[in-house]
Parts: structure tokens; C-alpha cells; sequence
């Protein structure tokens, strides 16, 4: 095959070539030379390539690779990006794949770049001319800031396929549940004063502590009301995790903020969420004459469900031998489920060693890594059957 590269080569170009993606705009990178590095060895192996680009962010895009034609179908998809890094703390290079104790460091290799590169060793060790059903290899933008991949996907309603497999770093177990997030801001607009009198302003922090309680207050109710035995934490979680007010001690705070993060389970809605929070802190709010604004500070993930009856989780669970898991953590599964498609999370490597300096991919995992994806691709593209 021409240009086509050994695993470990495939491995090391896409370790060394950053590709951060980061919401502080000193941190963010392109993605397009990794866009490019896979649609070049991936046309090699006759797949038909589309690059899409990130509205409004001409330095990113998705990539849509393509064999075989027909309805169902699987698609392998991994985002391209990193988070930021602390060289510093790095025992080498976070940029170079560096193999020492049966293991592979750099950043990415784990969360995870490294899915891509396996999937295409698959797809190099099978006879592709097998297929019956489509399979689509896609590498988004942005999952570990915006999600502005994923969304153009959605907006765009394509890639399609019956089956989708998300390769985030779960040791090769299948996930088929996670819980969403959102982050917001509160913030309450008083009037300032000396401090020596309170009827010259109105103290936006008292407010808050009003504010607060009815969050805590909402949070427990929340909890008692939504329980969900397959996660680890088996309700929704709330996280006070900032607030900033007033200059000095000597002035009545006339502006306070606070930013909380929510974790919801499957089965609640975002956006119902949001909407309590407006009814009750305006509630609580009611006779204070304190202004009160809500912002999102990221879009925001719903929460994953697939089912646990669903052919793909049954197929990865008697693949692995391993019952499907639900985590607290977001993927860009529930947009592909979103289209119509059954996904499972599932791939090399452990989320314990994500985000963290000396991030490893266990060399142990390749091999099994590679020959699960083939199982799959086998299951759901090659086998004559009501798949």
C-alpha cells in the first residue's frame, strides 16, 4: 500500500503533532494537520475523504472517511484534539511516543489519538472488499473544549450508520451510559454603599447566600428524586465551584458571582434544568430588587443512554466479556445517538491516565485493541445477516 505506515509509525506522527484544544485562546491549536495525516493514509486505503470545516473556525474541521456503500453500517469515531499540558511535569516528551515499562507515553495516546491509528491497523488486517455495510472512520474538532465537532455533525445530520463506536479510553470495556454537564454563571447586580449604613445599597452578596441556599436546597431534592444504580455516584451531582464579589470590606457589595456545574443522569433534560434554576432562584429572589443573570459558560453535553437490549451493546459485551458500564465523564456519544445510531464507548487505554502528565497507552492493549475493532467491523459490516 502506497505511503501507508506501520502501527507504531501511524502512532508516533500522530502523538507528535499537537493538535490542543483549549477554550483560553493562548492554548488553542489547529487540528488540521492530524485531519490531514489520517485522510492522507486513509485514502491510500481507498476510502472516500470529506474534510468539513468548523463553522466560524477556519483553522478546524471533521473528517468523514468512508468505505463501501449501502444502508447500516458502523462508524469508528475519536476526536483529534488534546487538553493543554504542564511540560514541566512531563517525564518526557509529551510531544514524542516514548515506549518504557511495557508502556506508551505521550500526550494523547491514551485520550486519544491513539484509537485512530489502531483503527486503521484493523482495517489494514481485514479483506475490506468483504464489506456489505459501510465504514466510516470519523476524526472531530473540539471535543475536549467546545464540542464544535460534534455539534457541526449534528447540524449537519450526517455521518449515518446503524452502529457507532466512540474509542475514548475505557480498557476495552464497553460504556453505554454517561452523565451530561452544564456550567453556569449566576450572577446578581445590587447597589453599592458605605458600609456604615445598609439602607445606601443593597448587598449583592447576602443575595447569594440567599442564592445558595436554594440551589443546596434544589440539589438535595434533585438527588432524592433521581437515582441511578449503574453509576459509581447513582445520582445527579451539583458543584459549587466559584463566586467572586465586592473590592472591600468597607463597601457594600454591589456585584456577586457564582459558577456551578451539573452533572444530570439520563433522562434529564439540560435545558428543563436551566429553566428550574431561573424559576427558583427568581423566586427566591423576589423581594430583594436584586438584578439576577443567568449565562451558560460551555454549551453543554446531554447525558449518553443506550440501551442495554441494543445489538451493538450486545455484541460488544460478548465481544469483551465484559457488562456494559455507565461513567460520570462526557463523550461525544449521545450527539451520534442524537442521529439515529446505536453507540457504545469504547477503547484502549484508562481515563484515569486522561488529563494528566505521563499519559500512557498499556502496550498489553494494542493487540487486543486492534482485533476487538476487527471483530466489530466483521459483526456489523461483513457478516450476512439482519445487521
Amino acid at each position: 500500500m502506497p505511503n501507508s505506515p506501520t502501527l507504531m509509525e501511524s502512532l508516533q506522527a500522530l502523538i507528535g503533532t499537537p493538535s490542543v484544544s483549549s477554550v483560553q485562546p493562548q492554548h488553542d491549536q489547529s487540528n488540521r494537520p492530524v485531519i490531514d495525516l489520517l485522510a492522507n493514509w486513509l485514502s491510500d486505503l481507498g476510502f472516500a475523504i470529506e474534510i468539513m470545516p468548523i463553522p466560524g473556525q477556519p483553522d478546524k474541521a471533521n473528517l468523514i472517511a468512508t468505505l463501501g456503500k449501502g444502508p447500516g453500517g458502523l462508524i469508528l469515531s475519536g476526536h483529534t484534539d488534546t487538553v493543554p499540558f504542564n511540560e514541566q511535569y512531563w517525564t518526557s516528551d509529551p510531544f514524542k511516543l516514548t515506549e518504557r515499562d511495557n508502556k506508551l507515553f505521550g500526550l494523547g495516546s491514551a485520550d486519544m489519538k491513539s484509537f485512530m491509528g489502531l483503527a486503521i491497523e484493523a482495517v489494514k488486517q481485514h479483506d475490506m472488499k468483504r464489506l456489505h455495510a459501510p465504514l466510516i472512520l470519523l476524526a472531530t474538532a473540539d471535543e475536549e473544549s467546545s464540542m464544535d465537532g460534534a455539534v457541526a455533525l449534528v447540524e449537519a445530520d450526517r455521518p449515518k450508520a446503524k452502529y457507532a463506536i466512540v474509542g475514548e479510553p475505557t480498557g476495552l470495556k464497553p460504556i453505554r451510559a454517561h452523565k451530561g454537564i452544564i456550567m453556569e454563571s449566576i450572577r446578581l447586580k445590587g447597589q453599592s454603599g458605605h458600609s456604615s449604613n445598609p439602607e445606601l445599597g443593597n448587598n449583592a452578596m447576602e443575595g447569594m447566600h440567599q442564592v445558595i441556599s436554594e440551589i443546596l436546597l434544589w440539589r438535595h431534592e434533585l438527588q432524592a428524586r433521581h437515582h441511578d444504580p449503574s453509576f459509581t455516584v447513582p445520582y445527579p451531582t451539583l458543584n459549587l465551584g466559584h463566586i467572586h464579589g465586592g473590592d472591600n470590606p468597607n463597601r457594600i457589595c454591589g456585584d456577586c458571582e457564582l459558577h456551578i456545574d451539573l452533572r444530570p443522569l439520563p433522562g434529564m433534560s439540560s435545558d428543563e434544568l436551566r429553566d428550574q434554576i431561573d424559576q427558583r432562584v427568581k423566586a427566591r429572589l423576589a423581594d430583594s430588587d436584586l438584578e439576577y443573570e443567568r449565562t451558560p459558560l460551555i454549551r453543554g453535553t446531554d447525558p449518553m443512554f443506550t440501551a442495554a437490549d441494543s445489538e451493538i451493546v450486545q455484541m460488544a459485551e460478548k465481544l469483551t466479556g465484559h457488562q456494559a458500564e455507565s461513567v460520570a465523564y462526557c463523550t461525544e456519544g449521545p450527539y451520534l445517538n442524537s442521529m439515529g445510531m446505536q453507540t457504545v464507548i469504547m477503547g484502549p487505554g484508562h481515563i484515569d491516565q486522561a488529563h494528566q502528565p505521563d499519559e500512557f497507552l498499556p502496550m498489553e492493549q494494542i493487540q487486543p485493541a486492534v482485533d476487538l475493532i476487527g471483530s466489530m467491523i466483521e459483526k456489523t459490516c461483513m457478516e450476512n445477516d439482519e445487521h
